[in-house]
């Protein structure tokens, strides 16, 4: 009988061990919060969540905000910091994390004159990144970039992404994968998590209505954004595969107008990973 208990915790621990945190990049949210704060951070942790990605305070003084988190049992794991920031205010960004308790800073775009990434682009965003990461990681913290598409134009016998990947110190500086901004430049997120195995540490989960038509501009109507599983990026097949290549935070993202709605349908459907 003994012997059986044991064998019925160990299970019920390895089956613990293997559930998947999903949390919320807050931007989807981004119209709601500045009208109700308390409100809408209560909203978020009764659907059950508990991580979310964000950034700023929307006009709280920060310990006043981290009280709000921490009532509602919500840890910020990353926040979103500028380029231009990253390379000419870090101590700001460092201590933005910090007083946050974020283990992650993520910087979203790289300057570029739109539709013309350049060689150039990509050195200063790698001068910057590696210079930035060595920093933030002596302070405890890890530095992920958000691809958004205009990285996955050709460049030397690859992409510009891969030339990143190549030169972007693996000690320093990762990426977040935003599985949309993947898929809608031709890409697709489970080879590209094959390909880099251990450098996506962190993701956006995003579905795409079936039929839009993809870019390598970094821009797409907000709209096309429908919920997890309705789409045709293959959010299944990546979510099978995304912690075996090294991803440790999942985040839902929903930028439409209807992303309150379809949210908790997107967790729902997340369940069954």
């Amino acid at each position: 009988m003994r012997l059986v208990l044991v064998l019925a915790c160990c299970l019920i621990t390895l089956t613990l061990s293997a559930q998947t945190t999903i949390g919320l990049e807050l931007y989807s949210f981004r119209n709601q919060i500045p009208k109700d704060i308390p409100g809408t951070l209560s909203t978020i942790s009764k659907m059950g969540i508990t991580e979310l990605e964000g950034g700023g305070t929307y006009g709280l003084p920060i310990g006043e905000y981290k009280q709000l988190l921490d009532k509602n049992n919500l840890k910020m794991i990353s926040i979103g910091a500028d380029f231009d920031k990253l390379q000419k205010d870090l101590p700001a960004v460092i201590a933005e994390a910090k007083a946050l308790g974020a283990s992650y800073v993520v910087c979203f775009w790289i300057p570029h004159t739109d539709g013309n990434f350049t060689v150039e682009n990509a050195n200063n965003a790698i001068t910057v990144s590696n210079t930035a990461g060595k920093v933030l990681k002596e302070n405890g913290i890890s530095l992920c970039y958000h691809p958004h598409g205009y990285e996955f134009m050709p460049y030397e016998n690859g992409t510009f992404f891969d030339y990143l990947a190549k030169n972007l110190n693996l000690a320093f500086a990762n990426f977040e994968m935003d599985v949309f901004w993947i898929k809608h430049p031709g890409q697709d997120p489970v080879a590209l998590l094959k390909k880099y195995p251990n450098r996506f540490l962190l993701m956006h989960l995003k579905d795409r209505k079936p039929g839009t038509e993809g870019n390598q501009l970094g821009h797409a109507d907000v709209e096309t954004n429908v919920v997890l599983g309705t789409g045709d990026v293959g959010i299944a097949e990546i979510m099978k595969v995304a912690k075996q290549y090294g991803v440790k935070h999942f985040f839902i993202e929903d930028e439409s107008s209807r992303s309150m709605e379809q949210v908790p349908l997107s967790l729902k459907f997340l369940k069954k990973f």
